[in-house]
């Protein structure tokens, strides 16, 4: 964990915006700060937006923010947070990896909201240190860097860093940081102000647990749907989940055709194929690749399957055209 101290020793921080940066999880990141200082009734925190080259810096919804300045030298204690959202492949450049590098070499603080762990990812920065990501990514990511130690925590600090999830998950990031400085009560108030009723910690999870994502409890359905999901790239046969279960294969059927109205075969096929349109939309692997990961044996059978669920081709979600389409 940090080491913040009480007398405000750490209170600037950086935030540089990337293109296409989140908005939510930004504001998310900085409100807190500026609350802080008006329940403290004075300026215990300061902070200052920089881009790379110092222009203006579209955000995720289409907005342009003006930054203070272009990236230059940050002072020892500050924080920097790299604020990044859409397109963070595109928008990841050499001058901001060059950056990140030398000012690393700093006695700084350096965190990243959302897709910001990419940045840090690719300048070799994290390869050691627990990080998150937005979940939607971070496929995407381990595929790319398969060393690093990902987590699906909302949020991770360790030593000099930290990162966020991105979404509201900035906004427990900070109140931590702040709750270290300034207590606990006091990061509570701010918490109120923003109508936040619970300051969630770094052991918190991004997606919720499988009760409260199905709104099931039976135990029996929990432990096949686990069992599903942990097995998509070799799915299990229905009477292998029922045999595990130490039921019949009639009684499974009847469990899920009683809670979702669906087979335990369609189920398992509906969770393969959100995993597959996960990965097309948020990783590089090609649909064959995809196909493979998520347990079809052929890209054609993958492609017919994924049409039928979602009326629409895997090659088409990609953006190509028919005529593309090797496997067609």
């Amino acid at each position: 964990m940090m080491n913040i101290q009480k007398k405000y020793k750490y209170k600037n921080f950086v935030f540089v915006l990337i293109n296409d940066f989140s908005l939510i999880a930004f504001s998310n990141a900085i409100e807190p700060l500026r609350i802080a200082n008006r329940q403290a009734q004075k300026e215990i925190y300061t902070w200052k937006l920089m881009s790379e080259n110092g222009e203006n810096v579209k955000c995720s919804s289409g907005f342009l923010f003006k930054v203070d300045s272009p990236i230059s030298q940050v002072d020892n204690d500050d924080f920097v947070i790299l604020c990044a959202g859409q397109n963070i492949k595109k928008n990841t450049t050499k001058k901001l990896l060059n950056w990140i590098r030398k000012e690393s070499r700093k006695k700084i603080y350096i965190g990243s909201i959302c897709t910001g762990t990419y940045v840090l990812a690719k300048a070799g920065l994290i390869n050691d240190i627990p990080s998150t990501i937005h979940w939607e990514n971070r496929e995407a990511l381990k595929e790319e860097f398969e060393h690093l130690n990902i987590s699906d925590a909302i949020y991770t600090i360790d030593k000099k860093w930290f990162s966020a999830a991105g979404g509201t998950a900035s906004i427990d990031l900070m109140l931590n940081i702040i709750s270290q400085d300034q207590g606990v009560n006091f990061a509570k108030k701010i918490a109120d102000q923003v109508l936040h009723d619970s300051i969630r910690t770094e052991f918190d999870k991004q997606l919720p647990l499988i009760p409260n994502r199905v709104g099931v409890r039976n135990p029996r359905i929990l432990t096949a749907i686990q069992m599903m999901e942990l097995n998509i790239e070799e799915p299990l046969k229905p009477s292998d989940i029922a045999l595990s279960l130490g039921i019949s294969l009639r009684q499974l059927e009847r469990l899920f055709q009683r809670f979702f109205n669906l087979s335990p075969k369609n189920y398992y096929m509906k969770t393969r194929l959100q995993k597959a349109r996960h990965l097309l939309l948020q990783t590089e692997m090609n649909v064959l690749q995809i196909a493979m990961a998520t347990g079809f044996t052929s890209s054609s059978h993958f492609s017919k399957c994924y049409k039928l669920e979602f009326d629409i081709t895997p090659f088409k979600e990609r953006g190509f055209s028919n005529r593309e389409n090797k496997f067609n």
